[in-house]
């Protein structure tokens, strides 16, 4: 069996330094379609080195650490990348993230769960510096075609939307050349560049990637619901929905609770179909 449950529980966790600086978190930012208006204060924020702030989902390619690549070829995991899909993400902050660092990643799979004809792999990353904990990260990764062997079928709950309109509704245009700048941050995974790859893996042209969507949101949450104060955050979740193409338009729809904001993502263009969901921000 290409993945052996087992023994990719029992491996040993694998850890790497990492390290990033205030042109790494720039670059993240400008990828997310930060910067505009460019002479915005609330923009400044985020590109601009005197004022920077960190968004807490620069976690996820802070250092270009070992990531959901590195997580696949762990012991007991033997599998074909174009079977696997990124079901889902979430984040765990410990303290705020500074505009520069450097740390030691810890990765691991922390679950495999057996959906029948399908499995899921939980790709944990905890990071920590000298002064403790930063994050911890967990990717949902869906590999088709390796469940059926009488495993732990796992979670399988959906968060149903509120009954009521939105609090804060806002729209976020993807620009045409944003995968190409989001992918510097280190995913450079051809699907979202190159027009031939994306045709083989059935799409008319690249997507944009799912990370980038799950950033974009979670600005769009700092800047309209927690007064532009990153240092609010304290968890991030979501479930990739679907896909969002370069030059199409998101709809973040908020409903602002008792310390979360839950929140539900749709393509403008394609009669807001979806993109994320079961999707969670935890606030101070």
């Amino acid at each position: 069996m290409p993945i052996d449950a087992a023994k990719a529980l029992a491996a040993e966790p694998r850890s790497a330094e990492i390290a990033w600086d205030h042109k790494d978190v720039q670059l993240y930012h400008l990828g997310l379609g930060a910067g505009s208006p460019a002479t915005d204060p609330a923009e400044l924020r985020y590109t601009l080195e005197s004022r920077l702030h960190v968004l807490p989902s620069f976690a996820t390619v802070a250092g270009a650490g070992m990531g959901v690549v590195g997580g696949l070829s762990a012991p007991g995991i033997d599998i074909d990348l174009a079977s696997v899909l990124h079901g889902g993400q979430s984040i765990t902050l410990h303290r705020p993230l500074p505009t520069a660092g450097r740390a030691v990643s810890t990765s691991r799979v922390a679950a495999v769960y057996d959906k029948g004809k399908a499995a899921i792999l939980v790709l944990r990353s905890e990071a920590a510096d000298d002064e403790g904990p930063l994050w911890t990260s967990d990717a949902q990764i869906f590999v088709r075609g390796e469940g059926g062997w009488g495993g732990d079928r796992g979670p399988s709950e959906r968060l149903e939307l509120p009954g009521r309109e939105p609090d804060k509704t806002v729209e976020r245009p993807i620009r045409e050349e944003q995968a190409l700048l989001y992918r510097l941050s280190g995913d450079w995974n051809p699907l979202h560049a190159d027009p031939e790859f994306a045709a083989l893996a059935g799409f008319d042209r690249p997507i944009l990637h799912g990370l980038c969507s799950y950033g974009m949101t979670l600005k769009a949450v700092v800047d309209t619901v927690l007064g532009g104060d990153v240092t609010r955050v304290r968890a991030y979740r979501t479930r990739f929905a679907g896909i969002v193409f370069p030059g199409e338009t998101l709809r973040v729809r908020m409903w602002a609770g008792d310390g979360r904001v839950q929140v539900a993502v749709t393509a403008v263009e394609r009669d807001d179909a979806p993109v994320l969901a079961d999707t969670v921000v935890e606030h101070s």
